[in-house]
């Protein structure tokens, strides 16, 4: 019988517990009187160490329970943590991307715009060079027709150029008729 009873400590190795936990098990057991050894230890029966077994089975099942518990609320922490974390990170590359096409649009309608812009500019030269080109079209018909009036006037011009050179050779024999009152010319001839 010495075989089945156990010292606390040998109890406490057994169930992997302090010895401090046993002795509180141990107050809980009704009979208050406790078997000592032949060195005086205290000794426990079967019936107390099944007590006991059953009390620290709880406590150890609550702790791993807990401790199972913890761990799963740590893993659903967690599971939640990185949850948010890539949810708050999809929410930024949104963002990103918002800000972003934004930008391009805002990019876009500058580019449009300059575009029209360049396309006005095109017409507007491309109509001042077909005006200048009308205007030249125009003075070259006028210098045609200019010239075509200076070669038909050409003849009248060679009339009262005839005219004018008729009037010159009259005057200037008339002149030289005329130089017979100029005495200085024949004095000077004289001289000579």
């Amino acid at each position: 019988m010495s075989e089945n009873l156990k010292t606390i400590r040998e109890l406490a190795e057994e169930l992997d517990v302090s010895k401090q936990a046993i002795q509180y098990h141990i107050k809980s057991l009704t009979n208050k009187s406790r078997q000592k050894n032949d060195r005086g230890i205290v000794v426990l029966s079967i019936e107390e160490q099944r007590f006991i077994r059953s009390k620290v089975d709880k406590q150890t099942n609550k702790k791993l329970s807990k401790k199972q518990t913890n761990k799963r609320q740590t893993d659903k922490q967690k599971s939640w943590d990185i949850n948010q974390y890539l949810l708050n990170e999809i929410e930024e590359v949104k963002k990103n991307r918002d800000e972003q096409l934004a930008v391009k649009d805002r990019q876009l309608e500058n580019r449009d715009l300059q575009i029209s812009q360049m396309q006005n500019l095109l017409d507007q030269q491309q109509r001042l060079a077909l005006q200048d080109k009308k205007l030249l079209e125009e003075y070259k018909s006028e210098i045609k027709d200019l010239k075509s009036l200076t070669t038909q006037s050409k003849p009248f011009v060679k009339e009262e150029v005839n005219d004018h050179n008729d009037l010159e050779e009259s005057v200037t024999q008339d002149q030289n008729k005329s130089k017979k009152w100029w005495p200085f010319s024949k004095r000077g001839r004289e001289n000579n």
